[in-house]
C-alpha cells in the first residue's frame, strides 16, 4: 500500500543523507493539567513497509492508536524510541515551550551518540538544546510516518498517564478529558479547586488559586 508519509520521509533521507531518520513529536501541549509527553523515534527501512497506516495520531480512532502503539513497542520489531516526559510544575517554572523541548531533549537521549543520524521534528521550531542534527517540519505528524509514528507513542503513552492520575485525583475526570479544558473539567476545577498535577501558569487554572497560591 502506498504511503505518502513513507515516501515523505524516503526523500528527506535522501535529502539528509542519513540512514536514520528519527521523528519526534510531542503530546499534551495544550491541557490544563498533566504533563507534556515526548517521543523520538526511528523505524529502520526493512521494516517500515508494516507500518503503512501510520498516520498522525489526531486522524486515528483511539482504539487504532492503542493498536498501531503496541505494533511499534513491541519488543523486537526493530524499532527504536524514546519518550520524556515534562511534568506540571516544570511547564510552570520554564513556560509550556521551553517545557516541550525539555521533554523532547529526554526522548532523544538513546539518540545522541547515533552516527549520521537526523531527526525531523513537528512544528516550526527545532528543539533548543537538542545536539543533533535536526529540521523543524510544520503539520510533520501529517507528512512524515516517522514524526507521526512519535506522535502516536506519545499521546497514547500521555493518554494512560492521565489514566492514572484520574485514580490518583479522583473527581477531576482526567482519564475522561486527558486534561484539557472540558466543561466537565472546568467545572471540576471550580468545585475541588485545583490539584497539584494543574499547570497553575494556565489562565484557568491561575484564576482559581487561593491568594497564598497552595495547592491541594
Amino acid at each position: 500500500m502506498f504511503s505518502p508519509l513513507l515516501e515523505f520521509d524516503k526523500q528527506q533521507a535522501i535529502r539528509y543523507e542519513t540512514n536514520f531518520l528519527i521523528g519526534i513529536d510531542e503530546a499534551g501541549r495544550g491541557p490544563l493539567a498533566g504533563p507534556v509527553v515526548a517521543c523520538a523515534c526511528f523505524i529502520p527501512p526493512a521494516v517500515v513497509q508494516h507500518f503503512n497506516d501510520v498516520n498522525d495520531s489526531k486522524k486515528l480512532t483511539e482504539a487504532k492508536r492503542e493498536e498501531i502503539f503496541k505494533r511499534l513497542t513491541s519488543p523486537g520489531n526493530g524499532i527504536i524510541y524514546g519518550v520524556g516526559f515534562a511534568t506540571a510544575l516544570e511547564i510552570d517554572h520554564l513556560n509550556i515551550l521551553q517545557a516541550t523541548f525539555l521533554a523532547m531533549r529526554r526522548a532523544a537521549q538513546k539518540f545522541l551518540h547515533m552516527p549520521d543520524s537526523c531527526v525531523l521534528i513537528d512544528g516550526p521550531y527545532p528543539a533548543q538544546g537538542l545536539q543533533m542534527s535536526q529540521h523543524p517540519v510544520i503539520d510533520g505528524d501529517a507528512k512524515s510516518l516517522a514524526i507521526a509514528a512519535a506522535s502516536i507513542i506519545a499521546k497514547v503513552t500521555r493518554d494512560r498517564y492521565m489514566s492514572v492520575l484520574e485514580k490518583l485525583y479522583p473527581g477531576y475526570g482526567f482519564g475522561g478529558h486527558k486534561g484539557y479544558g472540558t466543561a466537565k473539567h472546568l467545572q471540576a476545577l471550580r468545585e475541588l479547586g485545583p490539584c497539584r498535577e494543574h499547570r497553575r501558569t494556565f489562565g484557568p487554572v491561575r484564576k482559581l488559586l487561593p491568594p497564598e497560591g497552595s495547592l491541594l
